[in-house]
């Protein structure tokens, strides 16, 4: 593989790799914002963003963690054949259905462009009490699809770099976070 194709690879799983990393905190503040919650009802203290920044959380949580996961493999996969086909098989149906996850997450990123165009422009708010603005949350969700469309194409050079029998890139799995 050329060596731009390298570097890219190198430094979009680099990327990938620290946001996943800080994102898997995340999970602790939407924790914390729930604890919160469970005390200050049983404090009668009223809370009312409790529920819709934890849902925030978890949303910034998913998407930032995104591209890692795709990084690490750990996305859900039906394994009918793919089990029993040759490595080499198994690159070259990878190299062909990661175009359909690209096609896919760049409708994704048209849909969440437009949306937050939408709450910039119009100040959106959520309809709830504690009304927040959802232009963050909408950034944030468009910083998600970006870095998973980076990984993707990082995901397919891997691909075609297998079904040629070369590695590109650290092929980490889920169980090297232990």
């Amino acid at each position: 593989m050329p060596r731009a194709i390298r570097a890219y690879v190198k430094y979009v799983d680099a990327i990938n790799r620290i946001v996943g990393r800080f994102s898997m905190y995340l999970i602790f503040v939407m924790l914390g914002i729930l604890f919160w919650s469970s005390v200050s009802k049983q404090l009668h203290i009223p809370s009312l963003w409790t529920l819709e920044m934890a849902q925030f959380v978890m949303v910034a949580y998913y998407m930032l963690a995104g591209g890692y996961s795709m990084q690490l493999k750990a996305h859900v996969r039906m394994d009918l054949l793919y089990s029993r086909w040759s490595e080499t098989t198994r690159a070259r149906v990878d190299s062909v259905t990661d175009f359909f996850l690209i096609a896919y997450l760049f409708a994704l990123l048209y849909g969440a462009v437009s949306s937050t165009a939408y709450a910039l422009k119009y100040s959106e708010r959520s309809y709830s009490s504690w009304a927040p603005y959802m232009a963050p949350i909408k950034i944030i969700m468009i910083i998600g699809i970006v870095l998973m469309i980076l990984q993707a194409f990082a995901v397919f050079f891997k691909d075609v770099a297998r079904a040629r029998g070369e590695q590109l890139g650290d092929d980490y799995e889920a169980e090297d976070l232990t």
